[in-house]
C-alpha cells in the first residue's frame, strides 16, 4: 500500500510500515565493519563483516536457521540514500524460533555470529591455498612465482669490471 506524506513533500511517496508489522528488516550496513555504531552498525566488531552485501546477509540468514525472508534489491537505508545495499524482510517469529533470542538485537548478534564465522573460513581456506602454491600441471601459475636470484655479475657495470 502506497502512502502519500502530507506536508511540505506532497508528491513523496513511501511503504506504509503497519503492513508489514509481522516482519522485520535487516539491512547489510548493521553489519558493516568499517561503519561506528552511531553511524548505524548494530552488531560488535567481532560480529561485523568487512563488506557486507545483501547476498551474504541472506545467506548468513539461511546458515543461522532462519527460512522466511525476502530480499529486496537495490533499496537504500533512510540514513544512507547515497548505498543502495538492499534489505532482507525476515518473518519475526521464524526467527525468533529460529534464533532462541527475543528481541531483534538477539536475531541481529546470531546473523552475526554466522557472517563472521563464514567469512573466517573463506579468510582461511584462501590462506591455505597461497600457502600451498600453485597446482603441478599450472604453468602460468609457477612463471609468477619463480625468482630470479641475482647472479654474480648480472648488472652490466659489474660485466665491465669483470672484463678489466
Amino acid at each position: 500500500m502506497k502512502v502519500h506524506i502530507i506536508g511540505l513533500f506532497p508528491n513523496l511517496e513511501g511503504t506504509e510500515m503497519a503492513n508489514h508489522s509481522d516482519r522485520l528488516v535487516i539491512w547489510p550496513g548493521y553489519f558493516d565493519l568499517k561503519t561506528s555504531r552511531r553511524a548505524g552498525r548494530r552488531v560488535s566488531k567481532n560480529r561485523a563483516v568487512s563488506n557486507p552485501t545483501l547476498d551474504g546477509l541472506a545467506f548468513a540468514a539461511r546458515t543461522a536457521g532462519i527460512r522466511k525472508m525476502k530480499r529486496e534489491e537495490h533499496t537504500c537505508h533512510p540514513s544512507r540514500p547515497h548505498a543502495k545495499e538492499g534489505r532482507l524482510w525476515v518473518s519475526i517469529q521464524d526467527a525468533l524460533k529460529a534464533t532462541g533470542s527475543t528481541s531483534k538485537e538477539g536475531i541481529l548478534q546470531s546473523i552475526g555470529d554466522a557472517w563472521n564465522s563464514q567469512e573466517s573460513e573463506t579468510r582461511a581456506a584462501e590462506k591455505a591455498a597461497k600457502e600451498s602454491g600453485p597446482k603441478t600441471g599450472d604453468k602460468r601459475g609457477r612463471s609468477q612465482r619463480k625468482s630470479f636470484k641475482s647472479g654474480r655479475g648480472s648488472k652490466p657495470s659489474e660485466r665491465r669490471k669483470r672484463r678489466k
